[in-house]
Formats: structure tokens, sequence, C-alpha cells
């Protein structure tokens, strides 16, 4: 699965080269996609080519939507009938990047450590290389014991994972915190909210101790449950409404790959 493509050259993923003078590289200056790929086939391919699309905008960064899809396609064309994530970048610099990586291995369930973050205003709805506060908010949650971070506000108000939705059964609705409070419009976050009753609610520091239920959702992990919250275990995980969303997001997938 050693795969990559630049600039339209495919070529090994561990020689592949860019300038080392790319503002990608340098000031982490570009937008990113990742598409899982299921038996070869991208899934949700037009709505990440066009949230790229829109990042890029925001970003006034130059894309060019047929040389991006047509990377994809001789990617996936190479790389055959594998199940896999596939990471497209454009960069600053103009370069066009796809790279087909291994699925990574999850643990079943998740423990996740409260981490303080100030969401960026300015880069709303957009997936921009500039990712390394997230990265280390992972490490800092890690280095409390935890699996990954839940990030909330100075203030107390609960966000997201670093790379994914949250979702969370509380007085027994299942709930997330809105757009509003500047989180990613998530395509699973999406796919979740169109096969479940959930809706957005504000989250509080105080409703932790509360939930019934958590779970993240990304495109990688689907629906991964969630055991435990700064040390405190949940009373399922995973719980009933979990499994239920887990099982519709599975048949959403499968339905929009036979299509």
């Amino acid at each position: 699965m050693d795969l990559a493509i630049v600039d339209g050259a495919l070529q090994p993923a561990s020689t592949a080269t860019i300038p080392i003078t790319d503002e990608g590289l340098l000031r982490g200056d570009g937008a990113f996609e990742v598409i899982r790929v299921y038996a070869g086939v991208p899934f949700a391919l037009e709505e990440h080519l066009e949230r790229l699309a829109r990042s890029a905008a925001n970003l006034r960064l130059e894309l060019s939507p047929p040389d991006v899809r047509a990377d994809v396609e001789a990617l996936l064309a190479e790389a055959g009938t594998i199940d896999a994530a596939l990471r497209v970048l454009v960069t600053r610099s103009g370069r066009r990047i796809g790279i087909v990586e291994a699925l990574k291995e999850l643990p079943p369930t998740l423990a996740l450590a409260t981490i303080a973050y100030a969401p960026t205003r300015v880069l709303d709805g957009v997936k921009s290389l500039s990712y390394a506060a997230n990265m280390l908010t992972r490490r800092l949650a890690q280095e409390q014991g935890a699996d990954d971070a839940l990030l909330l506000t100075p203030h107390g108000r609960v966000l997201e994972g670093p790379t994914a939705s949250f979702f969370a059964v509380l007085d027994g609705a299942l709930v997330t915190p809105p757009l509003s409070d500047h989180v990613l419009d998530s395509i699973t976050r999406r796919k979740v909210l169109a096969v479940s009753d959930a809706r957005e609610q504000v989250l509080g520091r105080d409703d932790l101790p509360r939930l019934e239920e958590a779970f993240l959702a990304s495109t990688l992990r689907e629906v991964h449950p969630v055991h435990a919250i700064d040390g405190a275990a949940l009373p399922a995980a995973p719980g009933p409404r979990t499994i239920a969303v887990a099982e519709a997001v599975r048949a959403l997938v499968a339905r929009e790959l036979a299509s």
C-alpha cells in the first residue's frame, strides 16, 4: 500500500518528495481531506471534494477540481480493491498530493481527557494543513493516560475531538455540539444526523458526569464508543443508542457504495 500521486505522477509514497520551499511544509498553508476507501471505492467522494474546494476558496488557494479528481481516480485505479484511507492535499505552492494509507488499528472503546482549546475563528469551515494544535491536544490527553482528547473552550463548552465529532446521550436525548460553537462541519457528523434523531445542543463541562453514552464520529472511525471521560466511566460503552447509530451508519455506507 506504498503508493502516492504528486501532481499527477504515481510513485511510491516512501520516496515521493516535494520541494522543501513548499509553503504547505513551511507554514502549513494548504487544505486536505481524508476519505475512507471500501474495497477500492471511496465513500462520500463528492462531498469530500466539495469541502476541499470550499476550504481552498476560504484560504484563497488556487485549486483545479478536475485535476484533483483525476489524481484520485488514477491513484485508486492503481491501488486496486483495498480498504484504506485516502489522503488528498493541496498546498499554497500548487502541489497536489494523494496518499493511500493503511487503516490504523483502533481500540474498541475510548477513554477521553478534556483539553482546553480555543477555536480559530478565521479557519471556520476549513480543513487546513495547520493541524499542529489538534495533534498536540491528542498527545496531551495521552500523557494523562487517555486515548484521545475532548476539546473544551476555556469557558467549558464542549466542542469535538481533535479529528472527530462528539456525540453524547444526555437525559435520554442524542446530542452534539452546534456548528455555531465553531466545530467542523464533519461529513460523518452529517451522516449521523441524517440516520438518527440526534440534535444540536450546547454541552458544558458540568454535563459530562451526567452523560449516559458518548461516541466520536469521523470518516475513518465511523462510530467509536467512549467508555470514560477524565477518568470517570460512562454507564455503557457501547450503549444501545451508540450501537443503533453505528449500525445505521454502516447501512448508509453500504447503500451509498452500492449506488
